[in-house]
């Protein structure tokens, strides 16, 4: 994590106690920060109620904490460690300090906080996120084996559970389908059968009946 004595010092107060003051982050460029590009400048604004200087810090996607800059009452700025002045805009104006990123790359990308230490309580502002929009990639189209007739073969063998279960839902399926198919034709053919019989009866008492 990258530190300065001055966000030491902020830490060790916060020990004493913590608190939320009102501290407001908002985004003074892009308009639109969904749309936030590589190279692109991003500033930010952190509107205040004191006069007491303020810390800039970014979270990464790990969590981890990184000191940008600390501006004093006075407009002085300390750089955290690691950090190149030449890439970033740092100042304030009446109690709104500013922070810029001039060309925003991938290692930029994060949660950015402004940070403020007043009667040894730390202020924290909502977190603003700043991440690149996320790039959706095609998976380049493959052609599967073919056969000698042109169907294309499943490459994956089937496992021997998956397998089994497939069977005895087909063996299941078979029971529901003809089943009560076959009910359905033995009572036809039952009705058939009565049908003819009742129809030999009554031809025989017509014939008795001319007789």
């Amino acid at each position: 994590m990258d530190t300065s004595p001055a966000l030491l010092l902020l830490l060790a107060l916060g020990f004493c106690e913590y608190g939320h003051g009102s501290l407001e982050v908002k985004v003074r460029s892009p308009k639109d920060i969904t749309q936030l590009q590589v190279g692109q400048k991003l500033e930010l604004e952190c509107w205040t109620d004191r006069d007491s200087g303020a810390f800039w810090i970014r979270q990464d996607k790990s969590g981890t904490l990184h000191s940008i800059v600390y501006i004093n009452s006075i407009s002085r700025l300390t750089f955290g460690r690691n950090q190149k002045a030449s890439r970033f805009e740092a100042g304030k104006s009446n109690k709104i300090y500013h922070l810029a990123v001039k060309s925003f790359t991938p290692q930029d990308e994060g949660k950015y906080f402004c940070v403020m230490a007043v009667n040894q309580v730390l202020y924290f502002s909502p977190g603003q996120l700043a991440f690149l929009p996320a790039t959706t990639t095609v998976a380049p189209t493959t052609c599967g084996p073919i056969t000698k007739r042109g169907i294309a073969e499943d490459p994956r063998t089937p496992d021997p559970a998956e397998r089994r279960v497939q069977e005895d839902l087909n063996f299941y399926c078979h029971i529901f389908i003809w089943v009560p198919l076959a009910g359905a034709c033995l009572l036809l053919l039952i009705a058939l059968v009565i049908t003819i019989v009742l129809c030999q009866k009554t031809r025989r008492r017509r014939c008795r009946c001319k007789r």
